[in-house]
């Protein structure tokens, strides 16, 4: 409906001066050059009328329904709403001065209403400030349509070179497929996507318009926070599931055929181990070898004597934090044409770049690290499109998609990922070197110090070592337990990345159900501790660890 057509449906507009908000709000100051910093398609709609007459002590006063009944097409437009809202402020003016007929502002939201069908969102990186601009000048009145329709990759590598930088702006500064002012990116709720004609649909299933569908196929909001991964990971494409477990399945069932052989590590988290156990092999004819991590001959007679399909394995492992040689292992798959899967969780994209040691794929658990924040659920796993693209369909097929509100938290973490990072590294590093010399304590198993089995390996491919520290007390199962509930800072839980610092005892937190015995066949002995340190001070969560020893 075009706004000047309705205008006599509506009662006349009251505006109201109330005290208790004079002065509250500046007067607003529009721009008259077409370089300044407010948006261009403002200036346009506020010419035509006295922009000083809206004095700041007004507050209009709209009928009921208003937003409704002005536009159909305003209300799934921010920017829309709020040119009618001036130009109601205008219509008001009009109309108390015994003018009917539409003002010039007026006919400016007429024909933007008219230009502004809503698209189907479209996800291909770029810019769009030149359609925009263009769109402003003539007063909307052309039609232009400012969807992303011509969006241009964005190279990021072309002027970023921090991954910090890159964790901030890319996929959205840099050309998110949502037109909008805001700096955050919008939160897309939405089930499904219309199209305009049933030929926007053919183009679409064939591939000459890029859009979206159905929800569990892809939505704007989860498609930033998987640009900004790709960004941080070198890769061409990322998938963004409900769950680490969730994309770790979804990878395993798409890239494995029946009958295939996987080769995986001892050290690894036991819900994978789980999965290719009881699930995998029972159910598909598929065949596993167990290694340990940096068992190089071990992988090559997998290699010569199976048809290995996939070498998939943490590096870092949970919870030793063994490292694994991304390039040598990497070299010997491909020469065999078996595929390398490298879950990062542990790393991190800002410690490791597993793409660019010659992994096929990387994974993350993005509720760790990646997300920060102890408060969302996701997982991911990047590479070449061609092969993230044969994940991607079996995801399709067993769902498992990420809320667009979780992705917006996501988002919001990966702002501070590389900060976080940094000081969780640095916490670690120095709290590990002061648990190993500590006479209560037994063992250290972290990467960052000299007596870990892959120190070299891990100082080699790695630029941090993490924020995780696994361990193992002077004592039992309940001596342990004792350190950890004397312990004043960090949570009693399990994962770990998040800005708080989280501790748990694997023995009783993910392997309570087995008997030591069967525990000890993991290595997962009584008195094994893993610390997960946040963001806080370091003179704290030092003095909090050095007290708890003292308890026991």
């Amino acid at each position: 409906m075009a706004v000047s057509s309705c205008a006599s449906a509506f009662r006349p507009f009251e505006c109201r001066s109330d005290p208790d908000f004079s002065g509250r709000f500046p007067r607003p100051e529009f721009p008259t050059s077409g370089a300044a910093r407010f948006s261009a398609k403002a200036n346009s709609v506020t010419q035509g009328f006295p922009v000083g007459s809206l004095s700041s002590s007004l507050i209009f006063r709209f009928p009921p329904n208003f937003v409704r009944q002005l536009s159909t097409k305003a209300r799934r437009n921010c920017s829309n709403i709020g040119v009618a809202q001036i130009v109601a402020a205008s219509w008001s003016n009009n109309q108390q001065g015994g003018s009917t007929s539409p003002t010039p502002a007026a006919k400016a939201v007429d024909a933007a209403a008219s230009a502004s069908v809503v698209a189907p969102v479209e996800f291909e990186t770029g810019v769009v400030e030149e359609k925009v601009a263009a769109a402003a000048e003539s007063g909307f009145s052309d039609g232009v349509n400012v969807q992303p329709d011509d969006l241009v990759d964005a190279k990021y590598s072309s002027f970023l070179t921090c991954d910090g930088s890159v964790a901030i702006h890319a996929g959205e500064r840099l050309g998110r497929g949502i037109v909008t002012d805001a700096i955050t990116t919008p939160v897309v709720n939405t089930s499904a996507y219309f199209f305009k004609k049933t030929q926007e649909l053919i183009d679409f299933k064939e591939k000459r318009h890029a859009s979206f569908e159905y929800g569990r196929y892809g939505n704007p909001t989860t498609v930033v926070a998987e640009e900004k991964i790709s960004a941080l990971e070198g890769a061409e494409s990322t998938l963004i599931t409900a769950s680490g477990m969730c994309v770790s399945t979804c990878m395993l069932w798409a890239l494995v055929p029946a009958g295939g052989h996987i080769v995986t590590t001892t050290d690894c988290y036991r819900k994978t181990r789980v999965f290719i156990e009881r699930v995998l092999i029972p159910k598909t004819g598929i065949t596993a070898t167990v290694i340990d991590p940096a068992d190089i001959g071990a992988l090559e007679a997998a290699l010569n004597e199976k048809q290995v399909s996939l070498f998939f394995t943490e590096s870092p492992t949970n919870p030793f934090l063994r490292c694994v040689d991304i390039e040598l292992v990497s070299k010997l798959c491909h020469e065999k044409g078996a595929l390398v899967c490298v879950d990062g969780t542990f790393a991190s994209p800002i410690n490791q770049k597993a793409l660019a040691l010659g992994a096929d794929l990387v994974l993350h658990s993005l509720t760790k690290y990646i997300a920060g924040h102890n408060d969302v659920l996701g997982g991911c796993i990047s590479g070449p499109e061609k092969l993230v693209s044969v994940v991607r369909d079996m995801h399709h097929i067993l769902g498992g998609t990420l809320n667009p509100n979780a992705a917006y938290l996501i988002i919001r973490g990966m702002k501070t990922l590389d900060l976080r990072i940094h000081q969780q590294n640095s916490t670690a590093l120095r709290m590990a070197e002061i648990l190993e010399a500590h006479p209560k304590v037994r063992r250290v198993y972290y990467p960052g110090l000299a007596s870990h089995p892959e120190h070299h390996l891990a100082k080699r491919q790695m630029t941090g070592f993490g924020g995780v520290v696994s361990f193992e007390v002077d004592g039992e199962l309940y001596t342990t337990a004792k350190f950890v509930d004397a312990l004043r800072i960090p949570y009693i839980a399990p994962s770990f990345g998040g800005c708080e610092s989280i501790v748990d005892q694997p023995a009783i937190m993910s392997y309570w159900d087995l008997p030591q015995s069967e525990r000890a066949k993991y290595g997962i002995v009584d008195n094994l501790v893993r610390f997960s340190f946040g963001v806080e001070g370091f003179e704290d969560l030092k003095a909090d660890i050095l007290q708890a020893l003292e308890t026991i």
